[in-house]
């Protein structure tokens, strides 16, 4: 690669905002270096400061002259807060869940699974109103514990 010929980056942040740049062989080879070791890179562009934070960046590619040989390097991301936050979420969510045995006058007889408790659910099958009893409370099903909901007979709310 020449030292002085300038090539276009174009990067992808985490967000998924994406950028380009001009920068010349040495900025490129500084940046692959700042990149590998996790350190902000900070050079001038013309005569602008132009400064990037690698941990924001997702992935970046350098366009050179061989249009099909465009170099490209990728880091497999490792799990950032954010997503170690999301993971717990999801896990808290279907921790969260409960299961519903539906009985409904139509015939339908299934397990369904939801968010939370609730006092009324809509049969898949009629579109009829089914009801949680109470009394009966949770049943044992092929699934689990759920909790009985049915429109068979009057439910005391």
């Amino acid at each position: 690669m020449n030292q002085n010929q300038h090539h276009t980056m174009t990067y992808t942040l985490n967000s998924g905002i994406k950028g380009t740049v001009n920068l010349s062989t040495k900025q490129i080879q500084d940046w692959i270096e700042s990149y590998r070791v996790g350190s902000k890179y900070v050079t001038t562009v013309g005569k602008e400061y132009f400064g990037l934070n690698p941990e924001l960046v997702a992935d970046f590619k350098v366009h050179n002259e061989y249009s099909e040989q465009r170099e490209h390097v990728a880091v497999i991301q490792q799990p950032t807060a954010e997503s170690k936050a999301n993971e717990q979420l999801a896990d808290a969510y279907s921790q969260r869940k409960v299961l519903i045995q539906v009985e409904c006058k139509c015939g339908a007889s299934y397990i369904e699974e939801s968010a939370y408790k609730r006092n009324k659910w809509g049969c898949k099958e009629c579109g009829d109103i089914v009801f949680l009893d109470n009394k009966k409370g949770m049943v044992e099903t092929v699934s689990g514990k759920a909790w009985y909901m049915t429109n068979k007979y009057f439910v005391e709310r």
